[in-house]
């Protein structure tokens, strides 16, 4: 008993100390590591290229019950360089017909890419009503999970090390210094919101200064 007892203790201790500061480690290797000497990975994001949409949204149904207005809406993520590919589908009920959609943005050093312009990851994070704490939102991508609009921008790097630069990603966005050491230029926060109507689409466009914007064209 006291030797299996020791056993436990020794994982949960390595366990701990895999995240000890918040960094990341798989083996004796650390995110710092990965972004600095890690060949495939610097030449994955010297390739980024520029995204104009990132996906859309519309309203599936809107009614009132008790008096309060309920809005479903579809959200969906479109792939990398093909708007007409769906990687992520959702649907959320929100109270009232406000609705934020929240991002986090990922904007690469111009001399971290090949045409020496300023390129960014874009992650959703959650949708909300006006009337929730973004707290409380629904989450589109989970923090740690592996986007799949970005499936084939890692694909030449190991497993563990895939997980190992998303989950660095999320845990590490409050740590853009160091981040920036590795080529990062900032790591920030996009929330927008609209008041959403049936028989719209709100597209989710990408402005020339990294911002999201939602163009509204018809649902036909």
């Amino acid at each position: 008993m006291k030797r299996i007892f020791r056993f436990i203790t020794t994982v949960l201790t390595l366990i701990v100390l895999a995240f000890v500061g918040g960094t990341f480690f798989y083996g004796t290797k650390s995110v710092h590591d990965l972004l600095a000497s890690n060949e495939k990975l610097k030449k994955a994001i010297t390739t980024l290229t520029h995204e104009d949409q990132i996906g859309f949204a519309k309203v599936v149904k809107q009614e009132e019950r008790d008096g309060q207005l309920f809005t479903t809406v579809k959200f969906v993520e479109t792939a990398r360089g093909d708007i007409l590919t769906t990687v992520l589908e959702k649907e959320y009920e929100i109270e009232g017909d406000v609705v934020h959609f929240d991002t986090l943005i990922v904007t690469f050093s111009d001399q971290a890419v090949m045409d020496g312009k300023a390129h960014s990851l874009y992650l959703w994070r959650r949708v909300y009503g006006e009337n929730m704490n973004p707290s409380e939102g629904y989450d589109i991508e989970t923090p740690g999970t592996h986007p799949e609009r970005y499936a084939g921008l890692l694909r030449d790097l190991k497993l563990p090390e895939q997980q190992m630069f998303w989950e660095a990603i999320w845990d590490l966005a409050n740590d853009p210094e160091a981040l920036r050491d590795h080529g990062i230029k900032a790591i920030y926060g996009n929330a927008v919101y609209k008041r959403l109507r049936p028989g719209l689409i709100y597209v989710f466009k990408i402005g020339a200064d990294g911002q999201v914007y939602p163009e509204i064209v018809l649902d036909m």
